[in-house]
């Protein structure tokens, strides 16, 4: 393998990685906020269900940089096996395989989304659990992986990462727990009850057939 090590490669994985960890984040705060019905009148639960996808894209996209500029420098021995295979790094084996492991729960909640419609619905919620996972054990990996994330700028993210993430989780959790029966974020009219009939109430006046009044058209027929 041609050696290839620059510090511009360092500044984009670390960038890119930041990134990553600030939009996985309200990826996953927004999804609390899908997942029990957020929205009113300034935006709508829609708009939150598509703010939430877009994100989860960007997220995405700078999570794949981030690994490819990973495995590109060769001042660290991270190889392209390494991005998928946990211990597999010989570079801070155990905080890498964490990032590994982040990036797989990440990568099968992602294709689940994909194939939504072809799997059971109780299937896609619980591998949708994993994002949450997968954000937590990101935290872990940008803490003990990152050179400057125990001070300055980058700690001050993880921290507020951190808090922001649990107090999402307590509300998706805790606040508002329960979900319509059989809704789901891209149909949120379905199976909706259908009207019953009204009836007359019990003390509405009932005439006696004898007694109704019969119309022109029917009088010949008597």
């Amino acid at each position: 393998m041609i050696a290839l090590t620059t510090p511009y490669l360092w500044y984009a994985t670390r960038a890119t990685g930041i990134a990553a960890m600030l939009l996985f984040t309200l990826v996953v705060c927004l999804g609390a906020l899908v997942a029990t019905r957020v929205g009113g009148a300034f935006i709508g639960r829609f708009e939150v269900n598509e703010i939430h996808r877009s994100i989860s894209i960007s997220a995405v996209v700078f999570l794949v940089i981030h690994i490819v500029t990973t495995v590109l420098d060769t001042f660290v021995s991270t190889g392209p096996i390494s991005a998928v295979i946990p211990f597999t790094s010989s570079y801070k084996t155990l905080p890498v395989s964490l990032g590994t492991v982040a990036f797989d729960l990440i990568l099968a909640v992602w294709i689940s989304s994909m194939v939504k419609v072809k799997i059971k619905n109780v299937t896609w919620r619980f591998i949708h659990w994993f994002s949450w996972v997968a954000w937590a054990i990101s935290l872990i990996h940008a803490y003990t992986t990152g050179t400057d994330a125990r001070h300055g700028v980058v700690f001050l993210a993880v921290l507020a990462s951190t808090l922001a993430g649990l107090v999402a989780l307590g509300w998706r959790i805790f606040a508002r727990p329960a979900r319509a029966a059989g809704r789901t974020a891209l149909s949120p009219l379905a199976h909706a009850p259908a009207p019953t009939r009204t009836t007359a109430p019990s003390h509405f006046p009932r005439v006696p057939v004898n007694q109704r009044p019969v119309r022109p058209s029917q009088r010949g027929r008597r």
